[in-house]
C-alpha cells in the first residue's frame, strides 16, 4: 500500500455564495448567480459547481485512492443539492516492494511509545483485525491481551488484508468497473463497462466427432478476443490446448498435465479434472491469439461443449478459420497409436492432483495437532523466513515433495526472497501438509547443499504452516516481540 498516506480533500462545508433575495434587485440576482460559478445540470433544489480536479493518489505504491469535490449553491430555506458532494476512485500505481510495511502497520505505530488509555503508560501497537468494524484504526499493544481502537483508519486504507475494499470515510467500499468506489458500474460481456451484451455475439457449440482412431483432434479455434471461455466434457478422452505459437499448454505430447492455473495468450486458463469423467477449462479473457482446442480420444467421443464471448466484427473471420480448420475433416497427429484406447503414460515424477482430480483417495495420514504459543515462538524465532504465500503446485520427487509458492507479505528474513519460490518437505507425506491454492503462514530454513549447488527454503517436518487469517497474522507479529535479541 506504501508509506505515504497522501493528502486527501477535506469535506467541504456549506457554500458561503448564498445570495439573499430583495425585492427588485433582479440584476444584483443575476450577478449574485454569475458569481457563484453556477454551470453544473440541477441534481435538485439546489445547483451544482462543475466537479474539481482529482488529487493525487493516497498511496505512493500499490493501490490507493484519489478524490474530487463540488459544491452546491442553494437558496436560503430551500433544500440542498441532491447527490455527492465527493467522489472517489481506485489509482493504481507499480507494486510495493517485499517487506514495504503496510499503511496500516504505520498508522499504528504512530502511536509507540506515546501515552494512551489515561495513564502515563505507553506500548508498542501493531493491526488488530478481530474487531468488528475493519475501517477502525484497531491497534493490538503487543505483549498484553487488549487491544485500543484510535478512531478512523486514513482513507484509501485496505480494509483488511488480502481483500479489494478500500476504507472511505470509515466504510468499506470497492470500485466498480468504472474506478469509483462505491459504484455499481459492472462489466458486460463485452467487456464494456456497463453495457448489455450488445457488441459482441455469444458462441455456444458442440463437438461431437467420434473420430476413425485414437489421437489428438481439432475441437475447435478460440479466436483473439474471445472472453469467457468455457470447454466441459464428461469421458476418459482429454482436452488440450495449443497456444499461439504452436507448442501445447495442457495435454501435449501424450502427456498428461495437473489441473491448475496456465498462462495461454493473455489470460489464465484453469483446467479442472474431477474425481469422475468430468473435465474442464474456463478462462476470463480477452485471449491476445488464437487458441487451439483439441481433445486427445481415447474412446468414443460423448460430447464436447464449448462456448465463449466474441466481439461482433470478428465472428465472420472466426467462422472462416472454423471451415478452414475441417470440421468434417480431423487430421490426426504425426504419432499414430492403435485403435485400442491408450493410457496417458506416467511421468518420471507424479504430479499431486488438486482435491477434486480424479485420482485414488490420499494415501497419507493425518498430521498430528501441533498448535499452541510455544510452537510458534519456537520455529519463528528459530527460522531463517517467515512469511504469507498461496501454494501454486505440488511435485513428489523421490522421498522430497516440492511446492511451488507465490510470496505475498514477509515478516522476517535473513535474505531477499522472490515472488515466486520452491519450498521442500522431506517425504511423500511430509507434516505439516499444505493443499493446492491455500494461504499460508510459513517458517522455513535455508539449506545449501556442501558443494554449493543446491539453495533451499526447507519446511522442517512438524513444523509452522498454519492457514492465514486475520488473527493469526497478529500473533506472528506479537510473536517477534518474544525472540532473544
Amino acid at each position: 500500500w506504501g508509506s505515504d498516506p497522501g493528502l486527501l480533500v477535506p469535506p467541504l462545508q456549506h457554500p458561503r455564495c448564498s445570495p439573499t433575495l430583495r425585492p427588485l434587485q433582479n440584476l444584483l440576482l443575476l450577478w449574485t448567480l454569475l458569481s457563484c460559478g453556477l454551470g453544473g445540470s440541477a441534481q435538485g433544489p439546489g445547483e451544482w459547481t462543475p466537479w474539481g480536479s482529482w488529487s493525487r493518489c493516497s498511496s505512493s505504491c500499490g493501490r490507493g485512492l484519489s478524490v474530487r469535490s463540488r459544491r452546491c449553491v442553494w437558496f436560503p430555506g430551500e433544500e440542498p443539492c441532491w447527490g455527492d458532494s465527493h467522489e472517489y476512485r481506485l489509482c493504481h500505481l507499480p507494486d510495493c516492494p517485499l517487506g514495504a510495511i503496510p499503511f496500516r502497520d504505520l498508522q499504528c505505530a504512530l502511536y509507540n511509545g506515546r501515552p494512551v488509555l489515561g495513564t502515563q503508560k505507553t506500548y508498542q501497537w501493531v493491526p488488530f483485525y478481530g474487531a468488528p468494524n475493519q475501517c477502525d484504526l484497531n491497534c493490538l499493544a503487543e505483549g498484553h491481551a487488549f487491544y485500543h481502537s484510535f478512531g478512523r483508519v486514513l482513507d484509501g486504507t485496505p480494509c483488511s488484508p488480502g481483500t479489494q475494499g478500500l476504507c472511505v470515510a470509515g466504510r468499506c467500499l470497492s470500485a466498480g468497473c468504472d474506478g469509483l468506489l462505491g459504484s455499481d458500474a459492472r462489466e458486460d460481456h463485452c467487456g464494456r463497462c456497463g453495457g448489455a451484451n450488445e457488441s459482441c455475439l455469444l458462441v455456444q457449440r458442440v463437438f461431437r466427432d467420434s473420430g476413425a482412431f485414437a489421437g489428438y483432434w481439432n475441437v475447435t479455434v478460440i479466436p483473439e478476443g474471445a472472453r469467457h471461455i468455457r470447454v466441459a466434457h464428461r469421458s476418459r478422452n482429454h482436452l488440450a490446448l495449443v497456444g499461439g505459437d504452436g507448442r501445447y499448454v495442457l495435454n501435449g505430447n501424450w502427456a498428461g498435465s495437473p489441473p491448475g492455473t496456465y498462462e495461454a495468450a493473455g489470460t489464465r486458463v484453469v483446467y479442472t479434472r474431477a474425481a469422475g469423467p468430468e473435465e474442464m477449462l474456463s478462462a476470463a479473457g480477452p485471449t491476445s491469439q488464437d487458441l487451439l482446442l483439441q481433445v486427445l480420444l481415447q474412446e468414443p467421443n460423448p460430447g464436447i461443449e464449448f462456448e465463449f464471448w466474441l466481439p461482433r466484427e470478428r465472428y465472420g473471420p472466426f467462422q472462416t478459420q472454423a471451415q478452414a480448420l475441417g470440421w468434417s475433416l480431423r487430421q490426426q497427429q504425426p504419432r499414430e497409436v492403435e485403435p485400442q484406447p491408450p493410457e496417458l503414460p506416467a511421468a518420471p515424477a507424479t504430479i499431486d492432483c488438486a482435491p477434486d482430480c480424479s485420482a485414488p483417495a490420499d494415501p497419507c495420514a493425518p498430521c498430528p495437532d501441533t498448535r499452541g504459543r510455544a510452537h510458534r515462538l519456537l520455529h519463528y524465532c528459530g527460522s531463517d523466513f517467515v512469511f504469507r504465500a498461496r501454494v501454486l503446485s505440488r511435485l513428489h520427487q523421490a522421498q522430497e515433495t516440492r511446492y511451488e509458492v507465490h510470496v505475498q507479505l514477509i515478516y522476517k528474513n535473513r535474505s531477499p526472497l522472490r515472488a515466486l519460490e520452491y519450498v521442500w518437505a522431506l517425504g511423500r507425506c511430509p507434516c505439516p501438509r499444505l493443499d493446492l491454492h491455500h494461504e499460508y503462514l510459513l517458517a522455513a530454513h535455508r539449506r545449501i547443499s556442501p558443494d554449493g549447488t543446491r539453495d533451499r527454503l526447507v519446511l522442517p517436518r512438524m513444523g509452522y504452516a498454519r492457514t492465514w487469517s486475520p488473527a493469526e497474522d497478529s500473533r506472528v507479529r506479537l510473536a517477534a516481540r518474544h525472540c532473544p535479541v
